[in-house]
């Protein structure tokens, strides 16, 4: 697992399969990196006798220990006089022309839209919480870097027909149906929420169709293990009776940008879920199972989600081989509405290495 720190996503930490830490960009300790910096004594005998010495020496350590808590925190100093505010509201861009259809698949039908083009395509999962309504900041920037862009409505929300509790299907094979409708080869997934598990039943179920997999505030629909098991400690017994924008917007974006939440709230209504009763995945994912997962994958963690929060995300990124994982500083579990440039530059850097020409 590769972690990349947000904002500036720089700093690298790379952790073993074990789980520990194998390199990391930070301040060098003292005494390491700072050495030719620092003041130099003569701390030879002189004539002076035995007192005067000693109070020399103590001179010197304080001396060189304020040094080294000096260039400790020079970095944080500096930080501090320059702070910036990554959730400083954003203003939805424009969106590029995209076509609209509904696709008749074997049972069922799905809204979608569609940039087309021949670009590299990337297919944007919705969370529980909305629809293929809710990527305005995604769709014209993704576009825009070059590829074509592409989200949908699952069975029950905006557009698409409603789930037949008799006859449900699964979600990932309506993906499938979906890609297929639209004569796509390889693709990139990116999800979020309750679309990640789906992104993730996919991948186990046709990796070979994938360049690659981003899985945003989701766990990867794994059924067993220590995984579920820190999901379930954190989870309070009212969840369920709380409104569903307190769960899924973190509270720094609702204290920030009231203007984005009312939007949040908004699109989150014109979902059309009226039966909340979730497809059933077509793969039982275990933990075990991530570790045979061939697609590349990048893992986006919000810092101020309530239900994956970033030690959940770690524990699930170290189980994925080769696994890049990047935490949004102030978010909650809707990264890409609360920190939409940090959630675009993350999977554009991400998508970019992985394509059909690496």
């Amino acid at each position: 697992m590769i972690e990349m720190p947000a904002p500036e996503m720089t700093n690298v930490v790379r952790v073993s399969s074990g789980g520990e830490r194998a390199a990391k960009s930070s301040p060098p300790p003292c005494g390491e990196g700072v050495a030719a910096a620092q003041p130099h004594f003569n701390l030879a005998p002189t004539k002076v006798g035995h007192r005067i010495s000693r109070r020399m020496l103590l001179r010197a350590g304080a001396a060189a220990f304020a040094f080294c808590v000096g260039a400790a925190g020079h970095t944080d100093i500096a930080r501090a006089q320059a702070p910036v505010d990554p959730l400083a509201p954003i203003p939805l861009p424009p969106q590029v022309p995209a076509k609209e259809g509904v696709a008749q698949l074997a049972d069922t039908r799905l809204w979608f839209w569609d940039t087309e083009g021949s670009g590299e395509p990337i297919v944007l999962l919705h969370p529980a919480s909305g629809s293929g309504l809710i990527w305005g900041y995604q769709q014209p920037v993704f576009a825009k870097a070059g590829y074509r862009v592409i989200s949908y409505s699952r069975r029950g929300y905006h557009g698409s027909a409603p789930v037949d509790r008799a006859k449900p299907g699964n979600a990932s094979e309506d993906l499938h149906q979906l890609v297929e409708f639209l004569g796509l080869g390889k693709f990139h997934v990116v999800a979020s929420a309750a679309g990640g598990s789906i992104a993730s039943d996919y991948a186990f179920s046709h990796p070979e169709r994938l360049l690659s997999l981003t899985v945003s505030s989701n766990q990867f629909g794994v059924a067993d293990g220590d995984i579920p098991a820190a999901a379930a400690r954190i989870r309070p017994k009212i969840w369920d009776e709380i409104p569903v924008e307190i769960r899924e917007v973190g509270p720094s974006y609702r204290a920030r940008n009231p203007e984005g939440f009312r939007l949040w709230v908004e699109l989150e209504r014109k979902s059309g879920l009226v039966d909340a009763f979730r497809q059933p995945l077509r793969n039982r994912i275990t933990e075990a199972m991530l570790g045979t997962l061939k697609v590349p994958t990048l893992v986006i963690s919000g810092a101020a989600d309530l239900a994956t929060p970033p030690s959940i995300a770690r524990m699930t990124a170290a189980k994925i081989p080769n696994a890049e994982l990047v935490v949004a500083p102030e978010s909650g579990h809707s990264v890409y509405w609360e920190e939409p440039e940090l959630f675009n530059r993350a999977v554009l850097a991400f998508i970019a290495k992985h394509g059909r020409q690496q």
